[in-house]
Formats: C-alpha cells, structure tokens, sequence
C-alpha cells in the first residue's frame, strides 16, 4: 500500500493543531471557556492523529529517515532544529494529558501554572512540524 501521502497529511494536521492552539488561547483571553476547551481538545485529537499517522508512516518505512541534503550551515541548522523539535516532541503528549486533566476537573490554578510552559512547547512542535516537514519534501535539495 502506498503510503507516501502521510508526510504531507501530517503537515497539515500540524498547521491545523497550530490554528487551534491559537484560537484555543485567543478564546480564553476572551473569557470564552467552553470555546476554549472545543479548540484545546480539538488540538490534542488532532495531534493524536498525527503521531498515530506518524508512526504508520514510520513502520511502513521500517523506520528509514529521509535525509535533508544540504551541506555545511544549512544542514547544522536544519540538525539543532530537528533536535529541538524531537526533544520537546517527547513532552507534549504529556503536557497535553496532564493539561486537559487539570483542565476537565476543574484544577484551573495548575492548569493555568502549566500552560504557561506547556502551550509554548506545544506551539514549537506544531510549527517546527510544519517546517521540517517543508524542508525534507518540497524544498529538500537533490542530494550532491
């Protein structure tokens, strides 16, 4: 079966988790409660489809990883980002549970303390996402 659409789906599940973070926090800052809580759980639904698409495409592939093709600075910068990304990747599924649980009984004073941290983190894998995505398929160069 082919399964070569996968990286390009979860570009866009990214940049759409990336909207929700966004309106999920522009609707709280409103006093919008209920509209925050649709778009929070609305991101974390969508960031779960992500990472269980991304382990498809990943076994598919027998956990071969594509190889970005730039030299020298570009390819230490593309590196110290993927780094970054991966990283914090590892924490969000986390941060995620534990914000929406705070959130869901009422915890509202730990939810808030943690969100501080954790939205941010979230906002980084979601557009970091978005951009590796971009440069290992559209703008990848051809290998030297």
């Amino acid at each position: 079966m082919d399964l070569s659409f996968l990286p390009t789906l979860n570009a866009a599940l990214n940049a759409v988790a990336t909207a929700l973070l966004l309106s999920g926090r522009l609707r709280i800052r409103l006093g919008d409660v209920e509209g925050h809580k649709r778009r929070m759980l609305a991101a974390f639904g969508v960031s779960t489809a992500f990472l269980a698409l991304y382990l498809l495409h990943k076994i598919s592939r027998n956990f071969e990883n594509t190889t970005f093709h730039a030299e020298g600075w570009a390819k230490a910068a593309y590196l110290v980002l993927l780094a970054s990304h991966v990283t914090l990747a590892m924490a969000v599924p986390v941060l995620a549970v534990l914000l929406i649980a705070h959130g869901l009984r009422g915890r509202i004073d730990r939810h808030r303390r943690l969100a501080r941290v954790a939205w941010p983190i979230w906002m980084y894998v979601s557009v970091t996402g978005v951009l590796i995505y971009l440069l290992l398929y559209p703008l990848n160069p051809a290998p030297a």
